[in-house]
């Protein structure tokens, strides 16, 4: 099996905090999860998320107009310099304070900064520029605000960049040094000014405040005390009169809470805000007229964004972890997102590994589909903690326990919770097993020391398995039979056998507590995880010890910030609590309340790789060592002292929390640093990727199929005049290879109609998996969108495709589903032609086979004459010997596909060719030409 897996994506988390971002053509949104960046394309349907980390949670992102550089900068003003087409991290930068703000300039040189009351403007890094040794190279530092800059807005000609602070005003700078006298100050406001705006011709700025006040300022003639004589004036021949900006207009909101964000749309003049109770509203600014007012809940919108078009609105809750991508004018959401309010305790693969399914201690169940990144379902039927989730062995039902006392089976097809067990008293059910034929399902608890038995069918408890001494921690089923492993914190484990007669077992003794168990998929034998740190395999027959994996010293433990000591000696973290098989059987995942994730060969007793889940310094266990720099006199750490007393908005400093509550989402959770800890880990059932349920999210790691070998790649110089000379060498493959290299559609194209029927097979046969998807979509994409005719000889390709990989396709259908369902268009649409066509010429098909028959028999003389006599007079007969003569002279010079002795002419002027009495069985043709 192979181990070279690496982060691929993260699921469950869609925002934290931040700002949002659209792309340049408007498809695609930047979210801010954590201390990482994810992208969603709204169009495609997919996502990703960059695989840099910063060391704390990001806070502003910045893209620039080309769509080539992104900038993130996390709390502390640390910023990364990504190019985001290729996602490779290109620079590393410290602002040393706290960022509110980054703005691109629409020209794409320069990019404005907010550092606390100064704007700081730089020059964006240029590879036509001279080399020189750092990117980053400052252009001017602009000042004159004695608060905060909360924002930056940049003109649409890159000339000018207003600012806006928390001392009630706002600034207008030129980026030019020629230019001093454009500087000038807005005020009037009387809470902070949150935003300004420049109009889509540059002639008026608003300006949007806290308060819920929107100010118009325009550049006109100042007006004077004095009044000038109007000789002067002629004599002059031009008003002399100073020229400023002024406040032409004055509107307000009048809302029930105060403004949080604002964004505006210069070219549709729309105005977007967002308060702190959750509402926001859009406004056609000219007029000041309300479009529409909705709420996404209780809790503040803590941004919004509008795309280029001015067709979606993007929303960010950081409370609810929520995202929304809303388009206005249908009012309809494209996008509607939100993840777990807690942490995830348990997750599960579908048997297809298309989707995810995670439970959370908030009680919610949600299916993630892989792909996609998206949420596709929420269960909300559980009161209490979900504690594990588990797939009947088909994918289509569902089964979760939960700490309501409650195990609740899932229909998959409808989305509907279709049985719920429970046992004869009320007790907190904390793992559950499935039998292979899903007609049995098991349930354990640390109340009970006894294991339940359910049928599915039925509903009813069927039995009660006793035996153990202790909590029950972990139950499974054998994936080959119905063999059932248990294991309970009185330090045994033991198989059950459930449709025996007798259920007495011998236990497996273990030396310490049993945290939780695994069975190998062919069924001979189970690993368990010990609160010693120690992984230990045991064969399932004979009851014997295989092997020990001691994982203590694999383990990365982190220190927590009121530890007094360093990483290394600290007591927590020192085991596993959740392992599972390979596909194989050879390999092992192990991971737990600490910050590694632990991947072992088996027979070796070896560890193949370990995989950091985060180095976010905002989670607790995540650092190595003591920072003695951040201690204070009385001993205690920096960190740890809460100031949010400090702040000067009164919203920041309202606490709502309950000072007990170590869990809980918005107003029930305690103000306490979260934990780094992984509670789940599984493979795929395409042994390509595996998921683990951490503090930050849904950890995805796959095994990059791009890297996979590729001869074509060594000694063959990829260019569009070589792919033409291997075609007319007709090295089929190899051209069909470097035109997908090229990805050049006229070229691609040439080649696929360039290699011929017979060659098909083979080519297919030798095509690297890497190009079988990008093959089928291809020609999904020919077939729907340029309708071509040649559909018969496509389809051929997808033939010898499916049959050639159909084995791969299986293992990795959600890979291949967009390209199936392009096809499946295709399909659906050629077949109801097919069916449209064969009901029009129905009676004609009838007549011919019909006629064929007869001929068969001797007997269509009889039938001809019959028509003959009835047809009419004899000038028409004339006429159709004379079709019938002329069309044996096309049939001589090849202009029809048969020769045809007799020709039939119906009354709607169909004239069609009767069978060939050949001795040739391959020309018994018919032929139809309307």
């Amino acid at each position: 099996m192979k181990s070279d897996f690496k982060f691929s994506n993260l699921l469950g988390t869609v925002y934290r905090k931040g700002n949002l971002l659209f792309t340049k053509d408007g498809t695609k949104l930047l979210s801010p999860v954590g201390n990482r960046v994810s992208c969603f394309d709204l169009v495609n349907s997919n996502s990703f998320t960059f695989n840099y980390q910063h060391r704390k949670n990001i806070t502003n992102i910045a893209l620039n107009t080309q769509g080539t550089l992104l900038i993130s900068i996390d709390e502390d003003g640390r910023a990364i310099l990504v190019n985001f087409i290729s996602r490779v991290v290109l620079h590393h930068f410290n602002f040393k304070s706290r960022v509110h703000d980054i703005k691109f300039s629409p020209c794409g040189h320069y990019f404005a900064v907010a550092v606390g009351r100064f704007i700081q403007v730089w020059k964006t890094p240029d590879f036509s520029e001279d080399r020189q040794f750092s990117p980053f190279v400052r252009h001017r530092i602009y000042s004159g605000h004695y608060n905060d800059v909360l924002s930056i807005s940049w003109s649409q000609d890159s000339r000018f960049f207003i600012s806006t602070s928390k001392d009630m005003t706002a600034r207008i700078f030129s980026i030019s040094s020629l230019e001093k006298d454009v500087g000038m100050t807005f005020s009037g406001h009387r809470d902070y000014v949150m935003n300004a705006f420049f109009s889509a011709d540059q002639e008026i700025i608003y300006t949007v405040s806290k308060d819920g006040a929107l100010f118009k300022w325009e550049y006109t003639e100042k007006p004077t005390d004095e009044s000038e004589d109007e000789e002067d004036e002629e004599e002059d021949g031009e008003s002399t009169k100073p020229m400023s900006w002024r406040i032409t207009r004055k509107e307000f909101f009048f809302a029930d809470s105060k403004l949080k964000c604002a964004t505006f749309h210069p070219e549709s003049n729309l105005l977007i805000v967002g308060f702190y109770n959750g509402e926001f509203r859009i406004y056609e600014i000219q007029d000041f007229n309300l479009v529409q007012s909705l709420s996404m809940g209780q809790n503040s919108v803590d941004t919004v964004n509008i795309n280029k078009s001015g067709e979606w609105l993007a929303f960010g809750s950081s409370k609810l972890g929520q995202l929304l991508v809303y388009e206005w004018q249908s009012e309809s959401y494209i996008l509607k997102q939100q993840g777990h309010f807690d942490s995830m305790n348990t997750l599960a693969y579908s048997p297809d590994g298309s989707r995810l399914v995670t439970g959370s201690d908030d009680g919610k169940i949600k299916i993630w589909d892989v792909q996609s990144g998206f949420c596709l379902m929420t269960f909300t039927e559980h009161s209490s903690a979900v504690t594990e989730v588990k797939f009947a062995k088909r994918g289509q039902v569902l089964f979760t326990s939960s700490l309501d006392g409650t195990i609740r089976a899932w229909d998959l097809i409808r989305y509907r919770n279709f049985r719920t067990f429970t046992a004869s008293s009320r007790i907190q059910f904390n793992c559950l097993a499935v039998d292979p034929s899903g007609e049995i399902i098991c349930g354990g608890s640390q109340d009970s020391f006894e294991i339940y038995v359910w049928s599915v069918q039925t509903g009813q408890l069927l039995d009660s398995l006793s035996g153990h001494e202790g909590p029950i921690s972990c139950l499974t089923f054998g994936q080959e039979n119905s063999i059932l492993a248990s294991a309970s914190w009185d330090k045994t484990i033991r198989i059950w056998n459930i449709f025996a007669r007798s259920q007495s077992v011998e236990p497996i003794e273990v030396s310490h507590d049993v945290i939780c168990l695994t069975m190998r998929p062919d069924c001979k034998e189970i690993a368990v995880s010990t609160l010693d740190g120690h992984i230990t395999i045991f064969d399932i027959e004979d009851a014997k010890q295989l092997h020990m994996i001691d994982g203590k010293k694999d383990i990365i433990k982190g220190r927590y910030l009121e530890d007094k000591f360093i990483a290394k000696n600290s007591a927590r973290g020192n085991y596993f609590s959740t392992i599972c098989y390979s596909f194989d059987g050879l390999t092992l995942l192990a991971a737990g309340n600490n910050n590694s994730i632990c991947m072992y060969d088996i027979d070796n007793e070896v560890l193949l790789k370990r995989f950091i889940v985060s180095e976010n310094m905002s989670i607790d266990g995540t650092l190595q060592f003591l920072n003695s720099g951040k201690i204070t006199d009385s001993g205690i750490n920096s960190d740890l002292i809460d100031r949010d007393g400090e702040l000067s908005d009164l919203e920041d400093r309202l606490d709502n929390t309950l000072p007990g509550s170590q869990r809980g989402g918005d107003p029930g959770e305690r103000r306490i640093r979260p934990e780094i800890r992984v509670t789940a880990i599984e493979f795929s059932p395409t042994s390509s990727a595996f998921a683990a349920a951490s503090t930050e999210g849904l950890l995805v790691y796959s095994i990059n199929q791009e890297v996979i070998f590729d001869p074509f790649d060594l000694d063959v110089d990829i260019t569009p005049e070589a792919t033409l000379e291997a075609l007319d060498e007709k090295e089929y493959l190899t051209a069909l290879v470097m035109s997908f290299r090229l990805n050049e559609s006229y070229l691609i194209h040439k080649t696929l109609e360039s290699i011929p029927l017979s060659d098909i097979q083979l080519v297919c046969q030798d095509l690297p998996v890497v190009y079988i998807s990008r093959v089928l979509t291809y020609v999904g994409e020919l077939l729907i969108k340029q309708d071509s005719h040649h559909f018969e000889f496509y389809l051929l390709w997808v033939k010898n495709l499916l049959i050639q990989h159909g084995k791969y396709i299986q293992e990795h259908k959600f890979e291949f589903s967009s390209s199936m369902k392009l096809l499946s268009r295709f399909l659906n649409k050629v077949g109801k032609d097919v069916v449209t066509i064969g009901k029009k010429n129905k009676y004609l098909l009838s007549y011919l086979t019909v006629s064929k028959d007869l001929k068969e028999d001797g007997k269509d003389q009889d039938i001809i004459s019959e028509m003959e006599d009835d047809s009419g007079s004899g000038s028409e007969d004339e006429d159709d010997d004379q079709i019938i003569e002329d069309q044996n002279d096309e049939d001589e010079e090849g202009g029809w596909f048969g020769s045809n002795e007799n020709g039939i002419k119906a009354s709607n002027g169909i004239v069609f060719s009767g069978p060939n009495d050949s001795d040739d069985d391959d020309s018994d043709d018919e032929l139809i030409e309307v």
